[in-house]
């Protein structure tokens, strides 16, 4: 009967507990609506407006015309020589090149058709879908794909996606490390009790936890991003230079937008922490918020259609700007704007963390 009675005690202590039973349904809350937000992009086709250079001639770009119509997409066929076009489509001025051999609707038989694209979504798009219609109609000619994607395009590409997620664990774990028991082991402890007692600003009890704990937490950030910068090229079998492939200005932008990444982080986390009654709640709410963190890291490699608004977005500003940097993108100002983004998140959260300070119902139960 006592066992009895202690399973009914620890049943009341967490189904009474609002706070707890949160904890327990979020993440599978926030797994369902991101892997809807990710279905929903994924299974819409974007719309294009080709622009096809042809070399030869052939009524079959009338087919490829009217299946990539069909698909809601537009193309515009535009003569030109085989080697003019080569150039224009590699410098990505067109979606793509069809080569026909000599005569091609003439020929009996041994015709062939070529078709020249490049690393672009867009021009990858067409590819797959002329070739499936060339393919289909090809009784007595031969269909080749040429690419002029290299393989550091390939593997800058496999950077760019996977990186921004892998610095995103590495940054959060470094700061839940150091930051977690940050105020909640100070309540067990009782020592915060001490501090509040004095004449000590609480903005300035809250500055004092954010920027020691950032500057620590940018330590251990800082060494598992160049760990992952280092390694990745030759993971991947590719030599991309002793930079990587990058330049000084791709770099800085990098290290900008990681180093305001990890302030607000830490916020974040002391946010918890003091809203929390010990750290092993702080604990539980933490998992809930990497959960978060680490699907909208996982989330922009899905979305290929995000505008600027999504310098506004904190998290998903960092890991989206990261990723177009390290696939070949040098976005200045826009990866400034989303440094600043984050450290007016940064200094919202230190505000709210004074505010909480200053509350006895968070800081006692009161």
């Amino acid at each position: 009967m006592k066992l009895v009675a202690l399973i009914k005690k620890e049943f009341h202590r967490f189904f009474h507990d609002p706070r707890l039973v949160f904890t327990i349904i979020l993440p599978g809350l926030l797994i369902f609506l991101i892997y809807n937000v990710i279905g929903s992009f994924v299974g819409t086709t974007e719309k294009y407006q080709y622009k096809v250079y042809v070399a030869g001639e052939s009524s079959l770009t009338e087919v490829v015309k009217a299946t990539v119509e069909a698909s809601g997409s537009t193309v515009e066929f535009v003569p030109i020589g085989e080697e003019e076009g080569k150039a224009a489509v590699k410098d990505e001025k067109a979606s793509a090149l069809l080569v026909f051999s000599g005569n091609f609707d003439a020929a009996a038989e041994g015709g062939s058709v070529e078709i020249w694209y490049n690393g672009s979504a867009e021009s990858s798009a067409f590819y797959n879908l002329a070739s499936a219609v060339l393919r289909e109609s090809a009784m007595r000619f031969s269909v080749t794909g040429h690419s002029f994607v290299t393989g550091q395009d390939l593997a800058k590409s496999f950077i760019a996606n996977l990186l921004p997620f892998l610095v995103v664990t590495f940054v959060f774990s470094a700061c839940m490390s150091v930051t977690l028991e940050s105020v909640a082991g100070e309540k067990e402890r009782g020592t915060l009790s001490t501090i509040l007692a004095t004449s000590v600003k609480r903005s300035h009890i809250a500055l004092g936890k954010i920027i020691p704990l950032s500057c620590i937490a940018a330590i251990g950030a800082a060494s598992s991003f160049l760990g992952v910068v280092f390694s990745l090229p030759k993971l991947i079998g590719a030599d991309l230079g002793a930079l990587g492939g990058y330049g000084f200005g791709s770099y800085a932008l990098l290290l900008l937008l990681i180093m305001s990444y990890v302030p607000l982080i830490v916020s974040v986390i002391a946010s918890v922490s003091t809203l929390s009654r010990s750290v092993k709640e702080a604990s539980g709410y933490t998992s809930v918020v990497m959960i978060l963190v680490m699907l909208i890291s996982i989330l922009s490699m899905f979305l290929t259609q995000l505008g600027d608004w999504v310098i506004a977005v904190p998290v998903l500003n960092a890991v989206v700007y990261m990723g177009k940097i390290l696939g070949g993108e040098l976005l200045v100002w826009q990866s400034l704007l989303a440094v600043g983004a984050n450290l007016l998140y940064t200094a919202l959260l230190v505000w709210l963390i004074a505010k909480m300070l200053s509350s006895e119902r968070i800081m006692f139960g009161k």
